[in-house]
């Protein structure tokens, strides 16, 4: 195998498989291969060490105990744009359809060849190490400033301002797609994870607030566009 130990910089990976057999296997080549590796068996467990400490990649098996791997993966688009390449046995093409839409950026279907896997993941960081999670861990917008590690966001005037980790969370996933409309489907998967029970409401009421805090007057907005019959989107050309 070649090694990446000549990467200027160590990425960790998270590897989401409740074979333990093959999660150690993995672990062990990409280890070999200088990455730094987290695993978990569960979607649960994958939820706590997002929350953290943000991967380079993540390997997701669809098949999991508690949880859908789709559903994670909707999930963690919904959040990031880091790298996802998706483990699988299920041989549907609609699967691996469904994988990819969401946006996953590799797809493998087992049983497969550890040093595939090895190798994939070494070219999807490739393609994506320049313009990923990195990049985008501080957001601006129409003047505003939402830095991601730190959890805060910074009004035009220099001001903090207080937000949820619902609010935080749901503001982020529109700022990192500018002028995109968003369903409320995608903005759940955004807040997931939080104490409050999903909901297309919730995401309205959690609108409402965002409009409070950060729009000049929340009866009309200029950031946060409501899209009739369609969701949300923050206003684009705000940089």
């Amino acid at each position: 195998m070649t090694s990446t130990s000549s990467h200027r910089k160590t990425f960790r990976i998270l590897i989401v498989e409740d074979d333990e057999m093959m999660q150690a296997l993995l672990t062990g080549y990409l280890k070999h291969e200088g990455y730094e590796v987290d695993s978990t068996l569960s979607g649960k467990e994958m939820h706590a060490i997002l929350n953290r400490r943000l991967p380079d990649l993540i390997l997701l098996d669809l098949n999991l105990p508690d949880e859908d791997g789709l559903v994670l993966a909707r999930q963690i688009r919904a959040r990031s744009k880091m790298p996802l390449i998706i483990m699988t046995a299920r041989r549907g093409v609609d699967d691996r359809l469904a994988g990819l839409q969401i946006g996953a950026d590799d797809y493998l279907t087992k049983p497969f060849d550890p040093r595939e896997l090895v190798l994939r993941v070494h070219n999807v960081l490739a393609r994506t190490a320049g313009g990923g999670e990195e990049a985008s861990l501080v957001l601006e917008f129409g003047g505003w400033t939402q830095d991601l590690p730190a959890h805060t966001l910074t009004a035009p005037d220099g001001r903090d301002i207080s937000l949820t980790k619902s609010e935080f969370n749901l503001l982020a996933a529109m700022a990192k797609f500018p002028g995109r409309v968003l369903s409320r489907d995608f903005l759940l998967d955004a807040v997931s994870g939080n104490s409050e029970p999903p909901s297309d409401r919730m995401i309205d009421v959690f609108v409402s607030r965002l409009r409070k805090k950060i729009e000049t007057d929340s009866r009309k907005p200029e950031l946060i566009l409501t899209v009739p019959g369609l969701g949300y989107k923050l206003a684009g050309n705000l940089s």
